[in-house]
């Protein structure tokens, strides 16, 4: 069809869409009215229009179809994580994610039977081991193994380097000689209370820790490595679609900068922060919301969130569900059927950029103050996570931000006392460490734990 079917319409300016509007709130301030702000700082506005989308950077292109649908397991004896791993991919789980805490795990136990020329497989570490992460870099497969050590991550979570300084960024360079290999826990930031902003900036300035070290010190500063992000998506849609496309854009951004030839691996998860123990099935609404986030977004790989897991041991039942909720969106609602599928929303791009350039500017006031080594030192870092995360608490208090079946429409015959299978607030362990520790909290926890004493 040659002719446009819009041909035969006048074109509408973003100035006339205005002046419309402002005539239809008969008096009312168009920015009191229809604007309102972001925890961000981002003023999101009523309408979006092409007239300023000539403006906005061009997005890294991603392809929706390529999404993974991958199960996490945690590997406490290698048979049975292999039997879970196995039966998770005859569910339709597309890759796994094995998290190992010790070097006593039999990897040929734990990878029987499953085909590497198909499978992708994320091997999240809890230990530094050089010998371990050669062993897992010699199998043989066809499809990507990626080995996730995050030794600044590790330093953000629990306060400590796994040896010291020196010792870690020292197995950490060979490990990646080996891996070719490595990861940044985002969803630290997100799960802590950090804004989106700050999850962007306090993301690249601490992947730019690692390309420093890289292009000084390294053998690897040529090699091509990929870098898995692990991003926690919260319920906030559009904005979440926009962070995982502004991650990308600023990436691509710094990458430019090195030498090494560094590939940009999406790791989505949903947000622990919104997840409730009280009403427990509207988790699943929020999953599904943060999951088409993640895919729209262009997540290269999604690991749903179990709807109970904050409060049950792994099952197969919450496990099954969470992966079916993948294959829905997938096969059923067709996510992997378009390419870019964000692109041309002039509402999405404006966020993006938006994102970006307050981001990119959060991440350059850090490297000027002495990078983010410096500043979790001296506990910014960990203060303006603080700071973020009690406005946050205090709108969840006030109403302002909704939990549904928690601060709204809570349903007074729900029981958990008996329910609780894993402590689902907040440990507090006294230990020494070297700085004070970036701690994730649910914005339900203090609700949920007067509730549970009124039972």
């Amino acid at each position: 069809m040659s002719n446009s079917l819009f041909n035969d319409f006048e074109s509408v300016s973003a100035k006339q869409w205005k002046q419309k509007i402002q005539f239809d709130l008969k008096g009312a301030d168009y920015n009191d009215a229809l604007i309102w702000t972001s925890n961000e700082g981002i003023q999101v506005k009523p309408f979006y229009h092409a007239d300023a989308s000539n403006k906005l950077p061009k997005i890294p292109k991603t392809r929706a179809s390529r999404f993974t649908i991958c199960e996490t397991i945690f590997v406490s004896h290698a048979e049975k994580a292999n039997e879970l791993a196995l039966s998770a991919i005859h569910g339709g789980a597309e890759a796994m994610k094995f998290i190992v805490p010790s070097e006593d795990v039999s990897i040929e136990v734990l990878l029987s039977n499953i085909n590497l020329d198909v499978i992708s497989i994320y091997f999240e570490l809890h230990f530094l081991s050089e010998v371990f992460v050669k062993t897992l870099s010699n199998i043989p497969a066809k499809s990507r193994i990626y080995i996730n050590t995050d030794i600044i991550g590790n330093l953000a979570k629990t306060g400590n380097w796994y040896s010291n300084l020196n010792d870690d960024f020292s197995k950490f360079e060979t490990s990646l000689q080996y891996s070719k290999s490595f990861s940044v826990d985002a969803a630290l930031y997100q799960n802590a209370g950090a804004n989106t902003v700050q999850q962007l900036a306090y993301t690249l300035a601490h992947t730019n820790e690692y390309f420093n070290y890289i292009e000084a010190n390294s053998k690897e500063k040529k090699a091509k490595l990929a870098i898995v992000f692990n991003v926690a998506v919260g319920s906030n849609y559009f904005f979440e679609i926009a962070k995982i496309r502004a991650l990308r854009l600023l990436f691509e951004t710094l990458n430019d900068v090195y030498a090494a030839d560094y590939k940009c691996h999406i790791f989505a998860t949903p947000s622990k922060r919104n997840k409730a123990i009280y009403d427990y099935n509207t988790n699943m609404l929020r999953t599904t919301t943060e999951c088409m986030s993640a895919v729209l977004g262009g997540a290269d790989s999604i690991c749903n969130l179990p709807y109970d897991a904050v409060f049950h041991k792994h099952n197969d039942f919450g496990s099954r569900i969470a992966r079916n909720q993948l294959l829905i969106l997938k096969h059923e609602s067709y996510f992997n059927s378009v390419d870019n599928p964000s692109d041309g929303s002039y509402y999405i791009e404006s966020l993006t950029e938006q994102l970006a350039s307050k981001s990119l500017a959060l991440f350059k006031d850090i490297e000027a103050n002495g990078g983010f080594l410096k500043q979790l030192k001296d506990g910014t870092i960990q203060r303006k996570i603080k700071e973020s995360a009690t406005k946050e608490q205090e709108q969840f208090n006030a109403g302002n931000t909704i939990i549904l079946g928690s601060n709204k429409h809570p349903n007074p015959n729900d029981i958990m006392k008996d329910n609780l299978e894993i402590y689902p607030f907040v440990k507090t362990k006294k230990r020494k460490t070297l700085i004070e520790p970036i701690i994730e909290k649910r914005l339900t926890e203090s609700l949920e734990q007067e509730r549970l004493k009124t039972e």
